[in-house]
């Protein structure tokens, strides 16, 4: 399978090298950096590191992730997501890969909450995972513990999704349309860290946090009736129900 690397970034020029430098060579035919309006040198040190740079200067979560999926979506078959902050670990690739690459699953969660490092998740974030989780199970049948940054889809399931989402609620905007879709749902757990540069776009403010919280616990409501276009449907689609373990 094509394996195509997104990250989205907003003033990460400190801590991308180090991203960058620890993606499995072997897995990702290619990656791609989605600058997000930064004003450092995000773009300029993305590209000397060899990662293809996308600019998409309307700020947002969402709009970064897509642009960047936008790019790859037709040339690969699984897209994988993580941030560019060097928070979770790049070499862990394998471990979110595996099982797409082994055809147990369509979209795999990398789960923070075990192995997060102290002081790494927050008090708000952590409660924000386990209510959001608590929603998704009784909305949508799925059960999950992190809406997980780092992340990876197979590419036709993401097109069929038919994401709308632009800002916070992106991430939880994929879990709940994919488990509308009878994707193939399943979670590991990966490290996480604090940030290794900069300042939190989210966390590090209390008025970040309650804006995302908020735009998370909506679009997770959003979405409960929500049907696939099956017009889309990939023709070597092995779906069936949702699964969450690990």
């Amino acid at each position: 399978m094509r394996v195509a690397v997104v990250i989205p970034a907003v003033n990460e020029a400190g801590s991308l090298p180090k991203v960058l430098a620890d993606i499995p060579r072997d897995l990702a035919h290619c990656t791609v950096v989605s600058d997000n309006g930064s004003t450092d040198s995000t773009a300029a040190v993305a590209a000397s590191h060899g990662a293809t740079v996308v600019r998409e200067n309307r700020r947002g979560y969402g709009y970064a992730c897509w642009a960047g999926a936008s790019q790859v979506m037709d040339e690969c078959d699984v897209i994988a997501f993580f941030d560019a902050a060097y928070k979770e670990d790049p070499a862990e690739l394998p471990l979110v890969l595996g099982p797409i690459l082994e055809g147990r699953a369509d979209f795999v969660l990398g789960s923070r909450v075990r192995f997060a490092a102290p002081g790494a998740l927050k008090p708000a974030q952590r409660f924000g995972n386990w209510l959001t989780a608590r929603l998704m199970r009784w909305l949508y049948g799925v059960r999950v513990t992190d809406l997980a940054s780092f992340r990876a889809i197979r590419a036709p399931l993401l097109k069929q999704l038919d994401m709308q989402e632009r800002t916070f609620g992106w991430p939880t905007e994929m879990i709940v349309k994919a488990a509308r879709a009878g994707a193939r749902i399943i979670e590991v757990d990966v490290h996480y860290r604090p940030r290794y540069a900069g300042k939190s776009k989210v966390s590090g403010t209390v008025s970040g946090s309650i804006k995302a919280g908020a735009v998370i616990l909506r679009t997770t409501f959003r979405y409960a009736r929500w049907t696939p276009d099956l017009s889309t449907k990939d023709t070597k689609d092995t779906r069936r129900t949702n699964v969450g373990q690990r």
